[in-house]
């Protein structure tokens, strides 16, 4: 949806930032991503410079991702000697590159305009929207995308099988997988790809990460990062159709809004 907001003018370049900043407490999917995969992530990449006529991409990863911008920066020397960027990438005539910059640990950065006011070497300060919208007047002004990293991941695979296929995947109106991470008092804390909406949250605690650690249970879960409303075990949670409890959730969007709170980050 984001990219089709993108109109094309040729007086200005159009830019994809990848944001890597992951400032979300308990949130560790993309680092992991970067870390095991990052050639996964340039890829994705590509690919959407192509489909956007974007010539210049960012990486913005968070300051405290040392190890993660160096994985990356090789990962670009690995792929530019293979010509999968550069001039005449592949030699089809199309110009990419892709640069990092690492922040300084704001969590506001996480916010796509906050994010490209520090990328534009400025106090990362969201900026009010409208007019500031960012496939309209993002980076320097031009139309600009923002993605994370697990959906510049995902544009791979949709490439690869198919909207329709993917969009087998999940439920209606929440398609394909996500990655969770899930942290806290449980006997497996890592984070799991899962089917959207294709376990519940007492499914995805108890059978993926191994359950309460032995003498503690469940009090409350965060679903969507620290900006996410909690939600409380013994509660009652009414959603479209019938009144569940907090196991009894769905793990997609529209669930977890009906319930009060938000997929958001996934952590």
């Amino acid at each position: 949806m984001k990219w089709s907001f993108i109109k094309a003018d040729e007086k200005k370049p159009v830019y994809l930032i990848c944001n890597a900043d992951e400032s979300e407490p308990g949130t560790f999917k993309d680092r992991y991503i970067i870390h095991q995969d990052p050639h996964q992530l340039l890829e994705g990449m590509l690919i959407s410079c192509w489909a956007l006529n974007v010539h210049t991409a960012y990486i913005y990863i968070r300051g405290e991702f040392p190890e993660g911008a160096k994985i990356l920066e090789r990962a670009i020397e690995e792929a530019r000697k293979r010509n999968f960027l550069g001039k005449n990438m592949l030699g089809t005539g199309f110009d990419v590159e892709i640069y990092i910059h690492r922040g300084a640990g704001a969590y506001i950065c996480g916010e796509e305009t906050g994010l490209i006011e520090s990328l534009e070497g400025k106090r990362a300060y969201p900026r009010i929207k409208p007019p500031y919208f960012p496939a309209v007047l993002g980076l320097y002004m031009c139309p600009t995308i923002v993605n994370n990293v697990e959906t510049l991941c995902h544009v791979k695979h949709i490439i690869a099988m198919g909207g329709a296929e993917m969009r087998r995947i999940g439920r209606p109106n929440n398609t394909g997988t996500r990655i969770v991470c899930v942290s806290g008092d449980v006997v497996r804390p890592g984070y799991f790809e899962i089917e959207v909406g294709g376990m519940t949250m007492g499914q995805l605690i108890n059978d993926l990460a191994g359950g309460p650690n032995p003498g503690r249970k469940i009090k409350a879960v965060i679903p969507g990062g620290s900006s996410a409303k909690v939600l409380r075990a013994g509660d009652r949670f009414k959603l479209k159709d019938r009144e569940v409890s907090l196991e009894d959730i769905p793990m997609d969007f529209d669930s977890l809004a009906a319930a009060g709170s938000m997929a958001g980050s996934g952590e």
